[in-house]
């Protein structure tokens, strides 16, 4: 039998570094786009204009596959670093997903990945390491991506239930080349590589190459158990440490300080005014903030163990992101 993946968000920056790789593979794929986005079809990809919070533009999708092994791969999400839910945050993170699962039982979709978030996963305490759970709820998570990532999983883990093969996994802080600007740390590398960046801020988190993610992604579509969730992290980098590889990476001889995260927090309410007047994306916000002091500390084990996951340094990752921003003049 053939098989056939189905990839929603394919304009992304993980998805489409998962399709280069599936590339490699004796398969069909199908991507998802917005009608504005571009997409260019060719022997072994077909694009799809539709929209995962409208049903009905998804039967084209999933339609004609009769004849294959169809894994869905839903990526689709709006990343959001705002403390409070907007609504076109909620309807693509979680009433777009619903539509995605309600369509998996419709057309017997044979198994469906979810790219979910550790942002889901509820914070024990500073200091604990963070490992997989099996139940999620909005109301024990912060900020409106998180909040809308708890929810939308535990809809997806709930459709399991009721007949459908489904694998969860959870990506840490995503960046790595291949990106112009819409990841949030491709924004600090740019702002880094154009002087634009006069210091960085205590603290940091996991961070992990979108490489390795893909990765772990196509792993989870052939390795992972039903029902399980996966976490895909790397491990926790300081924002100095990061500030440090791209100074490595670039060749300069100036460090870049670090503020106080108090003193970020007093200014970061009118960076975002001024951001807003100036119709720009804020590098920093409350919420951001509050992420680079949370515990960032995550265990990917079970991934390593069942799924074979073995992220990279991420030096090599800055490095990589840097050479891809230069070569591409972003």
């Amino acid at each position: 039998m053939n098989k056939a993946y189905l990839i929603t968000g394919a304009a992304g920056h993980l998805a489409s570094t998962t399709i280069e790789k599936l590339r490699k593979q004796d398969c069909r794929i199908r991507g998802l786009i917005l009608p504005d986005e571009p997409g260019t079809d060719d022997e072994q990809i077909t694009y799809f204009r539709g929209d995962v919070t409208k049903p009905d533009t998804l039967v084209a999708f999933f339609s004609g596959l009769e004849d294959s092994e169809v894994i869905v791969l839903h990526m689709a999400a709006i990343i959001s670093i705002q403390d409070k839910v907007s609504p076109a945050v909620y309807n693509v993170n979680v009433n777009g997903t619903r539509n995605i699962l309600d369509k998996c039982l419709q057309y017997h979709i044979k198994r469906l990945v979810y790219v979910s978030s550790v942002h889901a996963i509820p914070e024990p305490d500073k200091i604990s390491t963070i490992t997989e759970v099996d139940h999620f709820s909005k109301d024990a998570v912060e900020g409106a991506y998180a909040v809308t990532k708890a929810e939308a999983t535990q809809l997806v883990l709930d459709t399991g239930k009721k007949g459908l093969d489904v694998v969860v996994v959870h990506p840490s802080g995503i960046t790595g080349p291949g990106d112009l600007g819409r990841n949030h740390l491709t924004q600090l590398a740019q702002m880094y590589l154009h002087h634009k960046l006069p210091m960085g801020v205590r603290g940091g988190y996991d961070f992990v190459d979108v490489r390795d993610v893909a990765d772990g992604i196509l792993r989870a579509a052939e390795r992972g158990r039903s029902g399980e969730c996966y976490l895909l992290s790397n491990r926790y980098v300081a924002i100095s440490e990061f500030l440090e590889f791209m100074r490595v990476a670039t060749g300069r001889k100036t460090h870049k300080g670090c503020c106080p995260l108090w003193l970020a927090k007093v200014v970061a309410p009118a960076a975002e005014g001024i951001a807003k007047l100036q119709k720009k994306r804020p590098i920093f916000t409350k919420y951001s903030l509050k992420t680079m002091e949370s515990n960032g500390h995550f265990c990917h084990d079970k991934a390593t163990m069942d799924l074979g996951y073995h992220p990279r340094d991420f030096k090599d990752t800055v490095a990589d992101t840097i050479s891809f921003l230069v070569a591409h003049n972003a």
